[in-house]
């Protein structure tokens, strides 16, 4: 009777940190971004430059200024201490010099991808001059810094002259149980509940 217990105990401890992993390719030809922030110009599905599949996400910046943020995935129903891991990548031919990007985020409110609850901040890394390549980043959503309850995950322009063109694909997010990832072009998608029956 004791094993069973430990066991049970066990099979519960590692059902709680449950997590899941989705992704997104603008492959359905249609979907750009979610939102943004600044000068953010021109966003379309295009199948001119890609990572991998058919298609790729491509924008500019116009008028030149800040620093523009378009939001490429969006995480619901996060809690303190949750773990979110995100993964996209950017191509980038200009080693040393703009354009650059990259990976970033922002605290929200679920339901609201526009709305703004802190930075989260991200990588300090801009992309490096080498063609396509991953940016990537871990977060613990910090409930002490902010009100609001999810997160925007934000793919960051850094131009020095306007109409640079910057490209995005393959994006994979990891969120935890109960959390909600919606990304442009597709429905948002609940992280799945762990039951027993399911562990079973």
């Amino acid at each position: 009777m004791k094993l069973l217990l430990a066991t049970c105990v066990a099979l519960v401890m590692v059902t709680a940190a449950y997590a899941g992993t989705y992704s997104y390719g603008w492959e359905d030809g249609v979907g750009t971004i979610m939102g943004f922030y600044g000068n953010v110009a021109n966003p379309a599905n295009q199948s001119a430059n890609v990572n991998s599949g058919n298609y790729a996400l491509e924008m500019m910046e116009s008028p030149l200024g800040g620093t523009p943020q378009a939001y490429v995935a969006f995480i619901e129903g996060l809690a303190d201490g949750d773990a979110v891991d995100v993964t996209f990548y950017c191509y980038d031919d200009t080693d040393g010099a703009s354009p650059s990007t990259r990976i970033w985020a922002h605290y929200a409110n679920s339901g609201d991808v526009n709305s703004y609850a802190g930075s989260a901040s991200g990588n300090a890394a801009y992309s490096d001059g080498s063609g396509w390549q991953p940016l990537a980043w871990s977060w613990l959503f910090d409930g002490n810094a902010t009100t609001g309850d999810a997160m925007v995950i934000e793919f960051r322009l850094y131009s020095d002259a306007e109409f640079q063109t910057y490209f995005c694909d393959d994006i994979t997010v990891t969120a935890p149980d109960g959390a909600v990832v919606s990304f442009a072009g597709s429905d948002p998608t609940a992280t799945e509940e762990t039951t027993w029956g399911s562990v079973k």
